[in-house]
């Protein structure tokens, strides 16, 4: 990994309270700084997006402050050897990513008038082929113990499989998922239906699961949450255990399910991805098709489903056993 002088990397700039701007981008003058800045705060809507493009770029402008390469006449050899420099210590995935958000800035410093061409557009990255997810998955055993052993006399169980069972049965994304309000869950017919807040703006509709549908209501009626249709379905807990009005975010709902899989001795790598995986999973090996799957779990692509499909993962002891030696 690129070894940078400690100077180098924590010299920023803070412009607003929610944007920070590197020093190459501000000794660039003070229109490439606006523009840099839109193209976070106004550009990029998605919070993980955002998040993670920053990062790249903020990299790239320390790895250019090192060199110390004027941002303005960057070149496209320089981002080749910025990428050149990564691939030892990044996965081709991460490496990816970080060309992409180079590329997608420089794209908006073209438009915005600062820059003549993009010197990251003709770079081309790893060559990067999915065939498998990393996501890792439980058994259907497994997944049910974990929702049997959560202790549902107290509010928090309730709601913690709720949340669980919302993301198992939809096959929902935990971001999804927590941007849920109380009437995103509604009547439709006989059942009950919820609303998911995809990525995009998108909304994303669905019927609940019977199990989905007990474990939201009772937790519903439990905290009292019936009137309050405007607000967070899922909340975070105060010290006294009680339901605060306050969101949960990613970060409250991975050291909940990391918490109870290592009561059950469930493995460490479990996230909460692992539920929608974990309910792709199963949906397909008890029969339903690849189309559908990709439907409930709002994918544009059938490939992205199918990365979660691990029903043919499995060796058999019968298959190993064929190798007569």
């Amino acid at each position: 990994m690129l070894q940078q002088p400690l100077e180098f990397q924590r010299r920023q700039v803070s412009v607003t309270s929610s944007a920070v701007v590197p020093v190459v981008i501000e000794s660039a003058g003070p229109d490439a700084k606006r523009r840099f800045v839109e193209f976070f705060v106004a550009n990029i809507r998605n919070a993980n997006t955002r998040r993670s493009y920053f990062t790249a770029v903020n990299r790239f402008c320390e790895w250019c402050e090192y060199h110390q390469l004027d941002l303005l006449k960057v070149e496209p050899t320089h981002v080749a050897a910025y990428i050149e420099e990564m691939l030892p210590d990044f996965a081709d995935g991460s490496v990816k990513v970080h060309l992409a958000a180079i590329r997608m800035l420089f794209d908006y410093l073209v438009t915005g008038g600062i820059l003549k061409m993009n010197p990251a557009g003709s770079v081309k990255g790893p060559r990067l082929r999915i065939e498998k997810g990393k996501t890792p998955v439980l058994s259907a055993k497994d997944a049910r113990n974990l929702l049997d052993s959560i202790d549902t006399t107290k509010i928090i169980g309730l709601r913690d499989r709720a949340l669980i069972g919302v993301m198992v049965y939809s096959f929902a994304r935990i971001g999804a998922t927590l941007k849920m309000n109380v009437d995103d869950v509604y009547l439709n017919g006989h059942r009950h239906w919820i609303r998911l807040h995809e990525k995009g703006g998108r909304y994303h509709e669905m019927p609940l699961h019977h199990n989905a549908e007990q474990y939201v209501l009772e937790y519903i009626a439990a905290a009292g949450l019936q009137a309050q249709r405007d607000t967070p379905l899922f909340r975070t807990i105060s010290s006294r255990r009680e339901l605060t009005e306050n969101r949960m975010d990613r970060n409250d709902a991975l050291r909940m399910i990391k918490r109870r899989a290592k009561r059950l001795g469930l493995p460490h790598r479990i996230c909460c991805h692992t539920f929608r995986a974990t309910g792709i999973t199963e949906f397909m090996r008890a029969g339903g098709s690849l189309e559908s799957a990709q439907k409930m779990a709002s994918h544009a692509s059938s490939r992205t489903t199918n990365l979660y499909n691990r029903v043919n993962d499995e060796v058999t002891l019968d298959e190993v056993e064929r190798i007569a030696i």
